[in-house]
């Protein structure tokens, strides 16, 4: 099971995401990501066994995430694999210290791949043949996180389907 750590953004931001999804291939080209596919990555975890997802799940559900903001006000691209994305221009401390709690508890848990760095963003568009330029509009947009997800990636011949394993715990439902 290809598995990964999100945060998803609520209804209306996806929306606004989405859109800019269209401006974006309009001007960069690529293919776009679906809109009910947009999401951060903080702990992409690879292929692993039915029986760690469970386990992933189980410790998931018991985490209590700190409810945290980030502010998104940049285009950004990475040209090696063509992709247009958009992010934060200010340090984005809550999102890194989350990040990095969250491999913390994945390495006792037994897994492995920790990156290096970590680039919050959220992908636009794929194999994109241009990056963004000053046609695409300003971004202002504040996200206000509450849960971090554990998300099983579906690779099938129409792209990648997303489906929701597990949750974590909100703080009030800490016991």
């Amino acid at each position: 099971m290809r598995l990964f750590l999100a945060l998803t953004p609520p209804d209306g931001l996806r929306a606004r995401l989405g859109k800019l999804a269209e401006l974006a291939q309009a001007h960069c080209g690529g293919r776009r990501v679906p809109e009910d596919s947009l999401h951060l990555t903080l702990a992409f975890l690879g292929e692993q066994p039915a029986e760690r997802a469970k386990t992933l799940g189980d410790w998931l559900r018991q985490q209590a995430v700190r409810p945290g903001s980030w502010h998104l006000d940049r285009w950004g691209h990475f040209q090696r694999p063509g992709i247009v994305w958009v992010g934060s221009s200010r340090p984005t401390t809550a999102l890194q210290t989350l990040q990095g709690e969250l491999w913390t508890g994945l390495e006792a848990l037994g897994v492995k791949g920790r990156p290096e760095r970590f680039i919050p963003h959220i992908t636009l568009l794929r194999k994109a043949t241009r990056p963004p330029g000053p046609e695409l509009p300003c971004i202002d947009m504040p996200w206000v996180y509450t849960r971090v997800e554990l998300i099983h990636s579906v690779v099938t011949q129409q792209g990648s389907h997303y489906r929701t394993l597990a949750r974590s715990i909100l703080p009030e439902e800490t016991p």
